[in-house]
């Protein structure tokens, strides 16, 4: 407060205009599953601790080398043979409850909040993350557990709260036709959803594993979140994770037919029911191929595209934390004008990146009443449009006879 006197000059700072926005981490993984913590040195033995993984080496030395059985060895060397990604990894595999790891069953995934300490385990300790790490991972996955109902319907509850998205695979031995059915009220497996958070996948996929000398099955989702995770970096989340291909894989656990210009082809009708599958056709090798959520086709709002949720969410969690530095400032004109200019410029940004087409930040009179600024509440508008992605193009083709004149012509 200024001074009541003073004779001589001074100086008063005030902060006007724009701040920085930073856009939120989004190749973050989050990955639960089990792992052989017995063959870990005890330093680094985790068990339902969110644990942070940025590499194959660290992959080892805190969850050990792929075991039968066992799920998180496995999927975190698929997601690293995509070639980028930071896993944030819960291992709910605890040897002194569970005799062998096939002990664990569903309510261990699912989680919950132990009533003595109030510490959260399971898929809930994935809430725990931004207090931990200072931010969510944006795509969670549970390989193999994620084949049951409950498991997908608790991942969606999770990926609600966090801003992210699951991703879930259909039963070992599912055909084209379970699949399809799976969409419907009579299915019978883990596939009678539809959300926007929730991505569905089929088939397995084959790996060649060196120890054995032979060719094993694997969930096609822990490599498709690593796919994801690679995009993200080389081009931005902004890109669909479609059509790219999938490395370290030999094969499909079943053959799809595959055309790019066939709508009766399997991998377009599994596309057609909200699924996500491989497109393998002559010299294209194995491609993510289904650029919707399992929202679609119940949803056609643009948000079932998966690059345009992610967008979004992407868009409202940067905008959301950088609005701490104006929280509890007295309420101005030079405050809603820093707001509208802060977030502007920030979707200035993304529009010069590509992940905008348009977008704007008003302040609407309208919504904001005397009696709701006087409670201390103002409102914004967000207006903007990522890029949808090209799945469907068309070419008009004409055989005009009138071109023959030119027959002749000098």
């Amino acid at each position: 407060m200024p001074a009541s006197f003073l004779h001589g000059v001074e100086t008063i700072e005030i902060t006007k205009g724009a701040r920085t926005i930073q856009t939120v981490k989004t190749a973050v993984i989050g990955l639960i599953g089990t792992a052989p913590v017995e063959d870990v040195d005890v330093e680094y033995k985790t068990i339902n601790e969110p644990t942070l993984i940025l590499n194959e080496t660290d992959a080892v030395r805190y969850f050990g080398k792929h075991k039968a059985g066992f799920t998180i060895p496995q999927a975190l060397e698929a997601i690293f043979d995509q070639g980028a990604g930071i896993c944030i990894v819960i291992n709910v595999f605890d040897p002194k409850k569970h005799k062998s790891v096939s002990d664990v069953n569903l309510s261990d995934i699912i989680g919950g909040i132990d009533d003595t300490t109030g510490k959260r385990y399971g898929m809930k300790a994935f809430e725990d993350c931004y207090s931990l790490f200072g931010y969510y991972p944006q795509t969670i996955i549970a390989p193999v557990f994620c084949e049951d109902s409950a498991i997908v319907s608790e991942m969606n509850i999770i990926c609600n709260k966090i801003r992210a998205i699951g991703i879930a695979d259909a039963p070992v031995g599912a055909s084209v036709q379970d699949v399809i059915k799976g969409r419907g009220s009579q299915g019978t497996i883990n596939f009678n959803t539809s959300s926007e958070r929730i991505i569905l996948c089929y088939p397995h996929l084959k790996v060649y594993d060196s120890e054995s000398d032979s060719i094993k099955l694997e969930p096609y989702s822990q490599r498709l979140a690593g796919v994801i995770a690679a995009k993200d970096i080389e081009k931005g989340y902004h890109w669909s994770p479609s059509n790219t291909e999938i490395q370290g894989i030999v094969g499909i656990e079943r053959q799809l037919t595959s055309m790019i210009n066939d709508p009766t082809s399997e991998v377009n009708t599994l596309n057609e029911a909200g699924v996500v599958t491989v497109f393998n056709s002559y010299g294209t090798g194995f491609r993510t191929w289904g650029n919707r959520s399992s929202a679609y086709p119940s949803n056609t709002l643009p948000t079932n595209f998966i690059n345009v949720r992610r967008t979004a969410d992407i868009l409202h969690e940067s905008v959301e934390y950088s609005m701490l530095q104006f929280i509890d400032y007295p309420i101005d004109n030079g405050l809603i004008d820093a707001i509208c200019e802060t977030v502007n410029q920030f979707i200035r940004t993304l529009i010069g990146r590509g992940a905008l087409i348009d977008g704007k930040c008003t302040f609407n009179q309208d919504k904001n009443s005397a009696t709701e600024i006087a409670n201390g509440h103002l409102i914004f508008d967000i207006t903007f449009m990522p890029p949808t992605p090209a799945e469907r193009i068309t070419f008009e083709s004409f055989i005009d006879i009138n071109l023959l004149k030119s027959l002749g012509a000098d």
